[in-house]
């Protein structure tokens, strides 16, 4: 999918939902309200409309909740999406290398988006065939659309999720048996984040053992020799940084991931 016209669409839904906050009024009032902004005359007309049909009290509550959602977009985007066990592993890779700030956060996080693009691109892509494009187009309404994206991100996270993880949750909740596609988001996005959890914390697990192997070889070879005040760390980080450069760690790591979300 074209990310352009992905952007595109999502910041026409966005700036509707900002014109719609900005130029809302109460419902009781019933004078008329015209501006001039630029070459354009805004003109409203608050309470009944000249038809006789009253306005839609809801509009304000859908106001709230989308500028509400604009919010918790960076939210959204860790917890419900491959992120979180992206992000972690990465980290895992540079603790293990004994490395302080190489690469720095920002490379790190920026790779981690971009990789998420790459992982979501067909869950987005089923979001905006199924939800954006028909709710442009005025075959759906806001609420359809909400649900059809939702249903589309449940289907992705439950799909990661331990059965175990969500569980918990659906019996925190006290749920009655309910089939995996009727499960509340409140339950899905808990049990999800803790399975990618467990799942990073596996991965960063064992990418720590073999640089584990080289420092005890080099502690056991500098005893052994007698060098007791040299520090460990001073030969086996570029004897690790060698290992992992010679392996091509970097294409290991990011394939491993990919792989591990099922692509």
């Amino acid at each position: 999918m074209n990310l352009r016209h992905q952007s595109r669409s999502w910041m026409l839904l966005v700036g509707l939902l900002l014109v719609l906050a900005a130029f809302s009024a109460p419902a009781q009032s019933t004078n008329n309200f015209s501006a001039q902004v630029g070459p354009l005359q805004l003109s409203l007309n608050n309470g009944n409309s000249n038809n006789g049909q009253p306005q839609d009290v809801d509009m304000g509550i859908k106001v709230l909740f989308g500028i509400t959602l604009l919010t918790l977009a960076p939210s959204i985007i860790l917890l419900m999406t491959c992120f979180t066990r992206i992000v972690i592993v990465l980290s895992f890779v540079r603790t293990a290398l004994s490395l302080q700030g190489a690469p720095a956060n920002q490379i790190l996080i920026g790779l981690s988006l971009f990789m998420t693009f790459f992982i979501m691109e067909p869950v987005w892509s089923q979001i905006q065939r199924d939800a954006i494009t028909p709710y442009e187009a005025k075959q759906i309404t806001s609420k359809e659309a909400l649900d059809n994206a939702a249903g589309h991100l449940r289907t992705f996270m439950l799909k990661q999720a331990r059965p175990k993880d969500v569980e918990l949750f659906a019996g925190l909740a006290k749920l009655q048996p309910t089939s995996p596609d009727q499960l509340p988001l409140k339950v899905v996005i808990p049990g999800f984040i803790i399975s990618e959890l467990r799942t990073a914390f596996q991965m960063g697990f064992l990418l720590f053992v073999p640089f584990i192997l080289i420092d005890l070889v080099v502690a056991t070879v500098l005893m052994s020799m007698g060098m007791m005040m040299m520090p460990p760390m001073t030969i086996s980080m570029p004897l690790k940084i060698l290992l992992f450069v010679l392996v091509d760690g970097w294409g290991l790591v990011v394939r491993s991931l990919i792989r591990s979300f099922g692509m």
